[in-house]
Protein backbone atom coordinates (compact mmCIF):
# COMPACT_ATOMS: atom_id res chain seq x y z
CA UNK A 1 0.00 0.00 0.00
CA UNK A 2 1.55 3.43 -1.05
CA UNK A 3 0.91 6.68 1.38
CA UNK A 4 -1.86 8.15 -1.14
CA UNK A 5 -3.24 4.96 -0.32
CA UNK A 6 -3.29 5.19 3.50
CA UNK A 7 -4.04 8.54 3.09
CA UNK A 8 -7.41 8.12 1.34
CA UNK A 9 -8.07 5.30 3.95
CA UNK A 10 -7.28 7.84 7.10
CA UNK A 11 -9.42 10.27 5.30
CA UNK A 12 -12.25 8.12 4.77
CA UNK A 13 -12.04 6.39 8.43
CA UNK A 14 -12.32 10.45 9.52
CA UNK A 15 -15.62 11.11 7.88
CA UNK A 16 -17.32 7.85 9.30
CA UNK A 17 -19.52 8.96 11.64
CA UNK A 18 -18.35 7.41 14.80
CA UNK A 19 -17.22 8.19 18.37
CA UNK A 20 -13.48 6.88 17.82
CA UNK A 21 -13.46 9.08 14.20
CA UNK A 22 -14.97 12.04 15.97
CA UNK A 23 -12.08 12.10 18.79
CA UNK A 24 -9.68 11.46 16.35
CA UNK A 25 -10.47 14.16 14.53
CA UNK A 26 -10.51 16.67 17.49
CA UNK A 27 -6.64 15.83 18.64
CA UNK A 28 -5.93 15.85 14.65
CA UNK A 29 -7.26 19.90 14.78
CA UNK A 30 -5.50 20.53 18.43
CA UNK A 31 -2.62 18.97 16.77
CA UNK A 32 -2.72 21.36 13.61
CA UNK A 33 -3.92 24.22 15.17
CA UNK A 34 -1.23 24.24 17.80
CA UNK A 35 1.76 22.81 15.91
CA UNK A 36 1.33 24.31 12.56
CA UNK A 37 -1.21 27.17 12.22
CA UNK A 38 -0.22 29.29 15.02
CA UNK A 39 3.91 29.22 14.82
CA UNK A 40 3.20 29.80 11.01
CA UNK A 41 1.28 32.88 11.79
CA UNK A 42 3.44 33.84 15.02
CA UNK A 43 6.07 33.78 12.04
CA UNK A 44 4.09 35.78 9.20
CA UNK A 45 3.07 37.97 11.65
CA UNK A 46 6.43 38.16 14.08
CA UNK A 47 4.55 38.29 16.77
CA UNK A 48 4.84 35.92 20.09
CA UNK A 49 1.02 36.06 20.30
CA UNK A 50 -0.49 36.84 16.76
CA UNK A 51 -3.97 36.15 17.89
CA UNK A 52 -5.25 37.79 21.29
CA UNK A 53 -8.66 37.09 23.08
CA UNK A 54 -9.66 40.31 24.51
CA UNK A 55 -10.66 38.84 28.17
CA UNK A 56 -11.90 41.84 30.13
CA UNK A 57 -13.84 45.14 29.78
CA UNK A 58 -11.37 47.55 30.12
CA UNK A 59 -11.62 48.53 26.30
CA UNK A 60 -15.06 48.59 26.31
CA UNK A 61 -17.14 51.27 25.41
CA UNK A 62 -21.11 51.04 26.42
CA UNK A 63 -22.52 53.46 24.77
CA UNK A 64 -21.68 55.28 20.93
CA UNK A 65 -18.39 57.36 20.35
CA UNK A 66 -19.71 60.58 20.98
CA UNK A 67 -21.37 59.52 24.34
CA UNK A 68 -18.65 58.22 25.20
CA UNK A 69 -16.20 61.15 24.53
CA UNK A 70 -18.53 63.24 26.40
CA UNK A 71 -17.88 61.24 29.60
CA UNK A 72 -13.99 60.73 29.35
CA UNK A 73 -13.09 63.72 27.52
CA UNK A 74 -11.81 65.35 30.48
CA UNK A 75 -9.31 63.06 31.47
CA UNK A 76 -7.83 62.93 27.90
CA UNK A 77 -7.74 66.14 26.90
CA UNK A 78 -5.52 66.95 30.51
CA UNK A 79 -2.99 64.88 28.28
CA UNK A 80 -3.67 66.92 24.80
CA UNK A 81 -5.36 63.95 23.29
CA UNK A 82 -8.72 65.81 21.65
CA UNK A 83 -11.69 64.37 19.95
CA UNK A 84 -10.57 65.02 16.70
CA UNK A 85 -7.60 63.38 17.21
CA UNK A 86 -9.28 60.32 18.65
CA UNK A 87 -11.62 59.85 16.18
CA UNK A 88 -8.93 58.59 13.74
CA UNK A 89 -7.67 56.51 16.48
CA UNK A 90 -7.52 52.86 15.15
CA UNK A 91 -10.48 51.02 17.09
CA UNK A 92 -12.19 54.25 18.44
CA UNK A 93 -14.99 52.38 19.52
CA UNK A 94 -13.09 49.93 21.54
CA UNK A 95 -13.14 46.40 21.96
CA UNK A 96 -15.11 44.18 23.66
CA UNK A 97 -14.66 40.90 25.65
CA UNK A 98 -14.58 37.85 23.25
CA UNK A 99 -13.56 39.91 20.55
CA UNK A 100 -10.68 37.88 18.90
CA UNK A 101 -7.23 40.68 17.82
CA UNK A 102 -4.53 40.05 14.89
CA UNK A 103 -1.60 41.32 16.47
CA UNK A 104 1.30 42.47 14.18
CA UNK A 105 5.05 42.81 15.54
CA UNK A 106 6.49 43.98 12.56
CA UNK A 107 4.52 48.02 12.74
CA UNK A 108 5.23 50.89 13.88
CA UNK A 109 2.80 52.49 16.50
CA UNK A 110 1.71 55.65 17.87
CA UNK A 111 -0.56 57.40 20.41
CA UNK A 112 -3.84 55.97 20.19
CA UNK A 113 -2.86 52.61 18.83
CA UNK A 114 -4.08 49.42 20.72
CA UNK A 115 -0.47 47.45 22.06
CA UNK A 116 -0.50 44.02 23.55
CA UNK A 117 2.07 44.08 26.23
CA UNK A 118 3.61 41.64 29.44
CA UNK A 119 2.61 42.83 32.66
CA UNK A 120 2.95 39.47 34.09
CA UNK A 121 4.68 40.69 37.05
CA UNK A 122 1.48 42.37 37.91
CA UNK A 123 -1.09 40.16 35.57
CA UNK A 124 -1.13 36.59 34.47
CA UNK A 125 -1.58 38.04 30.44
CA UNK A 126 -0.78 40.57 28.27
CA UNK A 127 -2.89 43.92 28.59
CA UNK A 128 -4.71 44.78 25.46
CA UNK A 129 -4.79 48.34 26.02
CA UNK A 130 -4.40 52.47 24.16
CA UNK A 131 -0.79 53.97 23.54
CA UNK A 132 -1.80 57.58 25.50
CA UNK A 133 2.27 58.53 25.07
CA UNK A 134 5.13 57.69 23.50
CA UNK A 135 8.42 58.43 25.43
CA UNK A 136 8.22 57.01 27.97
CA UNK A 137 4.98 54.37 26.59
CA UNK A 138 2.08 54.59 29.01
CA UNK A 139 -1.29 53.12 27.80
CA UNK A 140 -4.66 52.89 29.54
CA UNK A 141 -7.64 50.97 28.73
CA UNK A 142 -10.45 52.92 27.31
CA UNK A 143 -13.16 51.36 30.12
CA UNK A 144 -10.49 52.07 33.04
CA UNK A 145 -11.19 55.13 35.09
CA UNK A 146 -7.70 55.86 35.09
CA UNK A 147 -4.04 54.65 34.32
CA UNK A 148 -2.78 51.18 36.54
CA UNK A 149 0.28 51.59 37.55
CA UNK A 150 1.62 49.06 35.29
CA UNK A 151 0.72 50.86 32.19
CA UNK A 152 3.58 53.36 33.11
CA UNK A 153 6.65 53.56 31.67
CA UNK A 154 6.29 50.42 29.21
CA UNK A 155 9.75 48.88 28.53
CA UNK A 156 9.96 48.83 24.66
CA UNK A 157 10.69 44.61 25.50
CA UNK A 158 7.29 44.25 26.99
CA UNK A 159 5.54 45.09 23.75
CA UNK A 160 4.40 42.34 22.19
CA UNK A 161 2.53 43.97 19.07
CA UNK A 162 -0.05 45.89 17.29
CA UNK A 163 -3.86 45.21 16.55
CA UNK A 164 -4.20 45.39 13.36
CA UNK A 165 -7.50 43.40 13.33
CA UNK A 166 -9.98 42.63 15.30
CA UNK A 167 -13.04 39.62 14.71
CA UNK A 168 -15.63 40.11 17.06
CA UNK A 169 -17.37 38.02 18.97
CA UNK A 170 -15.58 34.41 18.28
CA UNK A 171 -13.23 34.28 21.23
CA UNK A 172 -16.05 33.44 23.85
CA UNK A 173 -15.37 30.19 22.00
CA UNK A 174 -12.22 30.41 24.74
CA UNK A 175 -13.35 32.30 27.38
CA UNK A 176 -16.67 29.98 27.93
CA UNK A 177 -14.54 27.55 29.33
CA UNK A 178 -12.57 29.91 32.08
CA UNK A 179 -15.51 32.04 32.57
CA UNK A 180 -17.04 29.93 36.15
CA UNK A 181 -13.06 30.42 37.39
CA UNK A 182 -13.90 34.25 37.29
CA UNK A 183 -15.00 36.52 40.19
CA UNK A 184 -18.53 37.42 39.86
CA UNK A 185 -17.84 40.83 38.55
CA UNK A 186 -15.24 39.53 35.99
CA UNK A 187 -17.92 36.85 34.67
CA UNK A 188 -20.38 37.45 31.21
CA UNK A 189 -20.68 40.64 29.07
CA UNK A 190 -19.56 44.28 30.03
CA UNK A 191 -22.50 46.54 30.95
Amino acid sequence: MNILDGLKKFWKYLKRDSWDSWIVSLILAFVIIKFVFFPLLSFVMAAPLPLVVVESCSMYHSTDFDDWWDRNEVWYENRDIFKGDFENFPFKNGLNKGDIILVSGRVEYSIGDIIIFDSSSNYRFPLIHRVIEEEPIETKGDNNFGQLEVERDIDEEMVLGKSIARIPGLGWVKLIFFEGTRADNERGFCR
